[in-house]
């Protein structure tokens, strides 16, 4: 009966060796899975930071377009190559 025992203990054995292992690969997959997520949390992280130091750029350019639109507006009123023709056709 101790052979049987011993047969037992060692297919328990085998078992439990089994799940020690499907519980490392487990443990393994999980790890990856965890720095996989926090690698994505990282770059989405990034790209947030990115996409608004483009928007903040956005707006300064904007307001430095609307500047310059507004001194070229005013540089060709006090020209008077940029005048209306309408004193043109009054000399006639």
């Amino acid at each position: 009966s101790s052979k049987e025992e011993r047969a037992d203990s060692a297919m328990m054995n085998a078992d439990m060796d089994a799940v020690e292992a499907e519980n490392q690969v487990e443990l393994e997959e999980k790890t990856r899975l965890i720095n996989q997520v926090l690698e994505l949390q990282h770059t989405l992280e990034d790209l947030s930071a990115r996409v608004d130091a483009v928007k903040e750029e956005n707006l300064k350019l904007k307001s430095e377009n609307q500047v310059l639109g507004q001194y070229i507006e005013n540089l060709m009123s006090a020209s008077s190559v940029f005048q209306t023709t309408d004193t043109k056709s009054k000399r006639k």
